[in-house]
């Protein structure tokens, strides 16, 4: 609690008096629930509450980004006169500058555009923060000839009386901040890419970008850049290519995946054990149509021409017309309202793995992670409001254990919650506390550590499983929200019949527990290098003869282990062993049985593992013990990533 006696001064000027933790100087404050720049005044009236924000802070790190968005702005002025500038926001992995200019920079301009910023930053300077009317604002754009800038303003900001600029030196920029105080703070950048981009998504008016990332500390920034480059090395559009997992044609449509036969197992694979997993825990699995009748998203109050699908409707008969469906949960709705339901029969837990399909922009398709046309693995649970905590309990206790499968780390919960944001949520301000209050509840009950400010669903409270995957990326996999739009009586009007007799409205919970298939083994090829454990392999043993003549003793082991469950492959060309291990390791086969005289004569197995190496000589009982053992503990043998 801070005295109304600084009421005249700025956040800045209050930080010099307050102790720190760690004699770390703050980067910003949380004022009231929101962040602001220490170039903020305190408010003029009465005690205020202000939480100061030191550089282990994440909205710390975004603030960071977003001024050396703006440094990279101004030296994109200084060295390129008559540049246009677009939006330069901090990312989740940094952050990025779009502008417009006749000449086409490339890669190789970016080292000259970072010596410039470094040369800036030399200079000092700290960053200005100026309050100035809707008018003022025009006429300073308009004299810095600023087109795009004074465009948005004159849209997207028409309706505020008042707006922000951020002076550093002699760049003014128009930006709704918060940024760092002192360009000091900035010297931990890199430049990584220069794409195309579309100023307000629109393909008629192209920009350019340039991305960075950017670190408080030199250490972080070499970390960083080292797993970028990890990164790059397994970028599962490649490593997709390269162990034939999917493919895209043309001919079949952009962002249309067309799974080839070892993608096709990995895939079958993750089915099976996500339905496995639901089927245990009470879901029982549906199949719906594709496609469904307008009239029925309708009923949902989703407009199937809006951003969720994007896909045209088209006419089946006179007076009916259909559209791909972007979700599962209206069809999951009409199956519960197939028959009346009694309170005995709750919970209902239903489960499907549907294909649907969003229109996204060309310029948004990337490899797996972003496509037009991919399958959910959605479920939904219809219950009475007394049985929700323990139903949400249920599905957390779910994707906490799928992601612990994986060999996920550090998961988190992202509580997406209601906001005083004008967003029109469905259901009571005391239906969204009651659901709130459970899920801090529940989490904290489970030991799950919970974190703000997720993208809300207005159709009642959620969370948003949030892990870390190898590299250190965090990911956001795994949904559950309660659902106040669905069962109300202006929507669907879902009931059972109480103990009373009397009709009563369900509680609807929506769980994804894996994201799409599709997003969800891009991420894992990635994760794991395309080494995949045991059980998820495509290939999981490759046995090698040393020569022709041990060739049928290959096939009659191959044969017998395939018998047992296994994915079994021989590799029988003219070749020495050496190069056989090679493409086997190349392949990333988990085991090779490597076969000769002494194996064919014993009836043994000489077993080698792709990391350890050779494991010595095992019967076939023994080497599918050894195999199904593994595969049924489903724990990654080697740190996920180890190639």
């Amino acid at each position: 609690m801070v005295e109304s006696s600084f009421r005249r001064h700025r956040l800045l000027d209050v930080a010099r008096y307050v102790p720190h933790p760690g004699d770390q100087f703050p980067v910003a404050a949380k004022v009231k629930g929101q962040v602001v720049g220490l170039q903020t005044y305190c408010p003029e009236n009465g005690l205020f509450d202000v939480e100061f924000l030191t550089s282990k802070d994440p909205n710390s790190l975004a603030i960071l980004r977003h001024s050396t968005a703006h440094l990279l702005a101004r030296a994109l002025m200084r060295l390129y006169p008559g540049v246009q500038l677009g939006f330069g926001p901090s990312v989740e992995s940094g952050f990025y500058c779009d502008f417009a200019l006749e000449t086409q920079l490339t890669p190789a301009d970016l080292p000259k555009i970072e010596a410039e910023m470094h040369r800036l930053i030399t200079q000092g300077g700290s960053f200005e923060c100026i309050e100035v009317s809707h008018s003022q604002a025009e006429r300073i754009l308009e004299a810095m000839g600023q087109s795009l800038k004074l465009e948005h303003l004159n849209t997207n900001l028409k309706e505020n009386p008042t707006v922000f600029f951020y002076r550093q030196g002699e760049f003014l920029d128009l930006s709704r901040g918060p940024h760092v105080v002192s360009a000091g703070m900035l010297s931990n950048f890199r430049l990584l890419s220069i794409t195309g981009s579309y100023w307000k998504d629109d393909p008629n008016r192209p920009l350019q970008r340039i991305y960075g990332t950017a670190w408080f500390k030199p250490e972080e920034l070499d970390r960083a850049l080292y797993l970028m480059d990890e990164a790059k090395k397994r970028d599962h559009r490649i490593l997709g290519r390269q162990l034939e997992l999917y493919a895209f044609d043309p001919r079949v449509g952009a962002g249309l995946v067309l799974w080839l036969p070892k993608g096709a197992v990995l895939r079958e694979q993750l089915e099976t054990f996500l339905a496995a997993e639901l089927t245990q825990r009470g879901f029982q699995r549906v199949y719906t149509p594709e496609i469904g009748r307008v009239s029925l998203y309708r009923m949902q109050g989703n407009n199937p021409l809006g951003a969720e699908s994007l896909y045209p409707v088209f006419e089946a008969g006179k007076n009916d017309s259909f559209v791909l469906r972007p979700t599962c949960g209206p069809h999951h709705v009409t199956i519960y309202q197939n028959r009346p339901h009694s309170y005995r029969e709750l919970p209902l837990r239903f489960f499907e793995f549907g294909n649907v399909c969003s229109f996204e922009p060309s310029g948004e398709l990337s490899g797996l992670k972003r496509v037009r046309a991919f399958t959910r693995n959605d479920a939904h649970v219809f219950c009475p409001k007394d049985q929700a905590a323990e139903e949400f309990e249920r599905c957390l206790k779910l994707l906490r254990s799928n992601l612990e499968t994986f060999g996920f780390k550090k998961l988190r919960v992202q509580t997406l919650f209601r906001s005083e944001n004008g967003v029109k949520y469905s259901g009571s301000l005391e239906q969204w506390q009651w659901g709130e209050e459970m899920i801090l509840r529940l989490c904290k009950k489970l030991g799950i550590e919970t974190f703000p400010d997720g993208e809300v669903h207005p159709e009642g409270p959620g969370i948003d499983f949030v892990a870390e995957d190898s590299l250190g990326r965090d990911w956001h996999f795994g949904i559950i929200h309660i659902d106040f739009k669905l069962p109300a009586e202006e929507s669907f009007g879902l009931s059972y019949f109480g103990a009373d007799n009397h009709p009563h409205q369900p509680v609807i919970l929506h769980c994804t527990p894996l994201d799409s298939f599709e997003r969800f083994i891009g991420v894992l090829i990635e994760h794991f290098a395309g080494a995949f454990p045991l059980w998820l392999a495509p290939e999981q043993i490759r046995i090698l003869p040393v020569s022709p003549k041990f060739e049928e003793y290959a096939h009659e082991m191959a044969a017998q282990l395939r018998a047992h469950g296994l994915r079994v492959q021989t590799d029988c060309r003219s070749e020495k062993i050496g190069a056989k291990i090679r493409r086997a390791q190349i392949h990333l086969v988990p085991y090779m049985i490597i076969l000769g005289e002494r194996e064919a004569a014993q009836k043994t197995l000489a077993i080698r593992d792709r990391v350890s190496g050779n494991l010595g000589n095992y019967t076939l009982e023994e080497s599918v013990k050894m195999f199904q053992k593994e595969i049924q503990e489903k724990k990654p043998k080697y740190e996920p990533g180890t190639v």
